[in-house]
């Protein structure tokens, strides 16, 4: 399998890792109810990442005879803690609603290994490069009709450069905070084997108290349902990838904002339009986004003739009555949309008002998690396609991801691999060097990506 031009990718085994079988925990089945929250993403394709970690002159007999069994134990350890992770997605034909089931004995979590000659340095740097060279590197998510692995891990060595660990995890289960806190969870166990979790990484798994007096969840899984070919269809398969094939002209780059640069964004527009700073929200988030998106659209050759959407993924935790704990393992995040017209975007005071509507999105947020909740997918399907153009974003720099040590060094880079599966999406991750900046992963077609360089590098040079 070529991973590009010239380098191949062998797959040396696929095996299943089980949560351990010395403890009584895992000996119990465990079925969790679908919220609302988790029907919403349902149809999504899975989220992919990629961590890589760089140690140069690692062999392959050490990678094998250490590296890789410790990495397999720790997960095994890592399972007892969160069984509903080992389980699948299931809709049975007399269930009104699919459901997460764990049966011991005969669920397991499959982990592919792997190596690869390609260039470690290359894949994980900062440059632009082709969207492709990172898909051997992902494993696949098995989905049908009625079963649907809930995440899937491949381990990849490249000898002599460092090795990767590729995520795929199904978006109907686990929000970006719940993979995170997993993925947290097995880097502790296998750097350090705590006899316990500490409690911010001890998974809160009670759904009952996900409050849905309007039966949203049935809602959002008739829409989704309703729009299959040829009409509504029981599945849980998710739809085609929400953009161009994964095979086209596309490349990905990475661009950071330091704390610096977001500092001279924030003095630039209060200076600028003499504002105060309570009256917007200035947060490095906002900021980020509102440059990086406004450089997409110029990128692109946007020239303000359809509507621009603006996609916030909040986290609603503590947006709910009552609120969820901080480590509530699941779904709760709900996508808002900021709609404006595409011609505020292209005046010269196109920042401000992108940092104004996205302000007033997350204002919003203020009313809660079910404000206009109900009628979000009709929504959605009320824009004709090629009617709009949209930004939205994955990940936040509040995940920290870059702490994910197993216990040899944090990553060198970590990568939002999905986000050219879809339309207008970004990556959003922590600096890695802690100072706190902001990492942002761009995908466009090469012609578009070479106007977006320039224009977000000389930008940040004007400031």
């Amino acid at each position: 399998m070529e991973s590009s031009k010239n380098s191949t990718l062998r797959v040396l085994e696929v095996c299943q890792v089980t949560p351990s079988p010395d403890s009584p925990e895992s000996a119990a089945e465990l079925s969790l109810p679908l919220t609302f929250f988790d029907t919403f993403w349902i149809k999504f394709h899975p989220v992919e990442r990629i961590f890589f970690y760089q140690l140069t002159g690692l062999t392959s007999a050490h990678f094998i005879s250490v590296i890789l069994p410790k990495l397999k134990t720790s997960l095994s350890l890592a399972l007892l803690h969160y069984l509903p992770v080992a389980g699948n997605l299931v809709w049975p034909s007399d269930a009104a609603k699919p459901f997460i089931l764990y049966t011991p004995q005969n669920d397991s979590v499959s982990i592919t290994v792997a190596e690869s000659d390609a260039d470690f340095n290359h894949l994980s740097g900062n440059e632009i490069r082709e969207t492709v060279q990172s898909h051997p590197f992902i494993p696949e998510l098995p989905v049908d009709d009625s079963t649907a692995s809930i995440i899937a891990f491949q381990v990849t060595i490249f000898p002599g450069q460092g090795f990767c660990i590729g995520v795929s995890s199904h978006h109907a289960i686990l929000d970006g905070k719940s993979v995170t806190m997993f993925l947290k969870a097995w880097a502790q166990l296998c750097k350090s084997a705590p006899i316990s979790l500490p409690p911010e990484l001890t998974p809160f798994f009670d759904r009952t108290i996900v409050q849905d007096p309007e039966g949203i969840d049935m809602v959002y899984l008739n829409e989704w349902l309703n729009m299959a070919p040829g009409g509504y269809s029981k599945s849980l398969k998710q739809f085609p990838n929400f953009g161009p094939s994964p095979e086209s002209d596309r490349v990905r780059g990475t661009f950071e904002l330091s704390r610096e640069d977001i500092k001279k964004l924030r003095q630039k527009i209060l200076s600028d339009y003499q504002l105060e700073t309570s009256s917007m929200h200035l947060s490095a988030f906002v900021l980020s986004f509102a440059y990086t998106a406004l450089a997409i659209f110029k990128a692109k050759g946007f020239q303000g003739n359809k509507k621009v959407l603006f996609g916030i993924n909040a986290d609603c935790r503590n947006r709910l009555d009552p609120p969820l704990p901080a480590n509530y393992f699941g779904n709760c995040v709900s996508t808002y949309i900021v709609e404006t017209e595409g011609e505020n975007i292209i005046r010269e005071n196109g920042l401000l008002f992108a940092v104004e509507k996205l302000s007033e999105g997350i204002k919003r947020l203020e009313k809660g998690a079910l404000d206009g909740a109900k009628e979000k997918i009709s929504y959605f399907k009320s824009f004709e396609p090629g009617s709009v153009e949209g930004v939205g974003v994955a990940g936040s720099p509040k995940f920290g991801v870059y702490s994910m040590d197993f216990g040899w060094g944090k990553p060198k880079k970590v990568e939002v691999t999905s986000i050219d599966r879809t339309i207008g999406t970004i990556s959003m991750a922590e600096s890695r060097d802690g100072s706190g900046g902001v990492e942002v992963g761009v995908v466009l077609t090469k012609h578009d990506m070479e106007n977006f360089n320039s224009l977000f590098v000389n930008g940040l040079k004007d400031l």
